[in-house]
């Protein structure tokens, strides 16, 4: 992309007030289809519909005071969300709203700039936003901040790796890192199939089924959002990595939270729900096709994406932190490894005119056998039994404790004394 300096600066202007404005009013989607699922009202007052809440709550932020306890390293608390909230922006940049238009005589893509690795620099910039959360909780000099920030950065980089295998998979069928030509190889995703001319484009959550699974996991996780918001279980660590913060601070880290939401849902509707592309069968109707519209349909798939964050949000209760890492390392990772395998297989044999007719089908049928077979057929691993409780004493240690996984209390006349006992001395002994 060739544009003019000025160009780029419009581009950039109104990609930021897009992103200030959507954000604001997810805030106030968010709470209001909460709301309904939880046949609440939500923000009613303050604006028709409650609209004015949000961005009465982000002038409230804004001009709290801004309190820092004494002892943080005060250059690392105030650069850890500068960290999120820039990385949060950058990875818009790469991102396609619509195709190839014409701005006051230019020809140009409704994008910031298109390059050939443009995914790469999409896992780039959401790896580096990972230091924002790890700082904030380092530098808070606070223990649930540290645990917060630990829990952060691994729940990011688990999920993080699986993110990454799920899109390794529309690299190899789209033939390109580029998002704009992962869009618009989406408009022929079927033509290996032999379906053609139909319209059926935006399909490749369905050809990639697995990848896409894995990725909506994945997001989910790498965002922090509900049921695997562990870094900032409040039951647990207060607040987690952003407990000591107020103010503006904690404003951008607000406000990055809710754009990496949009942000994870645009790479999924970019790589597998076909972007700006209309969707079926309004596709089909020629004057919808045009490139202004793209922005629409791109928009009505994100807001898709988003509200099922909010209904994961308003229904799963949170997961355990050992069976959340367990269900990344043990179960999205390996299947998306073996899913890259079948993929580059696949294309392969294609690009060597090995998969036609018969031979094509037959190759899906085995891969659907083999997924039926490894998901329900095996030997069921016996239940464990559980140990027989240990004997514990809960003042062991000079003072009660509780009884860890796995121990008991003993009978409460094993370990206190009876009356007669505490009261009754010796002659000559003080009581």
């Amino acid at each position: 992309m060739n544009d003019p300096w000025w160009l780029v600066l419009i581009k950039v202007v109104v990609l930021f007030v897009v992103l200030l404005v959507w954000t604001i009013f997810n805030v106030w989607y968010e709470r209001r289809l909460v709301g309904k699922m939880q046949h609440r009202l939500g923000p009613i007052m303050n604006g028709p519909l409650g609209l004015g809440q949000a961005l009465a709550d982000g002038m409230k932020l804004l001009i709290k005071e801004d309190f820092m306890p004494s002892m943080v390293d005060r250059v690392l608390f105030t650069l850890a969300p500068m960290i999120a909230g820039t990385a949060a922006f950058t990875a818009w940049a790469v991102i396609p709203f619509g195709g190839k238009v014409t701005m006051f005589g230019v020809d140009t893509y409704l994008q910031l700039t298109d390059l050939p690795v443009g995914v790469l620099v999409l896992l780039a910039v959401t790896s580096v936003g990972i230091y924002g959360f790890v700082l904030a909780g380092w530098s808070s000099n606070s223990p649930y901040s540290l645990l917060g920030g630990l829990r952060s950065s691994a729940q990011m980089i688990s999920y993080e790796i699986a993110m990454g295998l799920a899109l390794v998979a529309v690299f190899l069928y789209a033939g390109s890192m580029s998002t704009h030509d992962i869009v618009e190889a989406q408009r022929t995703a079927l033509a290996p199939f032999g379906w053609t001319g139909i319209g059926l484009q935006s399909w490749y959550w369905l050809l990639l089924l697995p990848s896409f699974v894995v990725y909506v996991i994945s997001m989910v996780g790498e965002t922090n959002r509900a049921p695997f918001d562990l870094p900032e279980a409040e039951s647990e660590l207060v607040s987690g990595y952003i407990t000591e913060y107020s103010g503006f601070r904690y404003a951008v880290y607000f406000l990055a939270e809710y754009i990496n939401m949009a942000t994870v849902s645009a790479i999924a509707t970019t790589l597998f729900m076909g972007g700006y592309l209309p969707i079926w069968p309004f596709n089909l109707v020629e004057p919808l096709n045009n490139a202004w519209l793209g922005p629409i349909w791109f928009v009505i798939k994100v807001q898709l994406f988003i509200s099922l964050f909010v209904w994961l949000r308003g229904t799963l209760p949170r997961f355990r932190y050992d069976q959340f890492m367990r269900l990344g390392w043990k179960g999205l990772i390996p299947v998306s490894l073996a899913w890259i395998v079948v993929i580059a297989t696949f294309q392969a044999l294609r690009q060597e005119n090995l998969l036609q007719g018969p031979i094509l089908w037959g190759a899906i049928i085995v891969v659907l056998l083999a997924i039926v077979a490894v998901l329900f057929i095996g030997e069921k691993p016996e239940p464990e039994l559980e140990p027989e409780p240990e004997a514990f004493d809960a003042f062991a240690g000079g003072y009660p404790v509780p009884p860890m996984p796995g121990q008991a209390l003993p009978e409460l006349q094993d370990v206190i004394p009876s009356t007669a006992e505490a009261v009754v001395a010796t002659p000559g002994e003080e009581l």
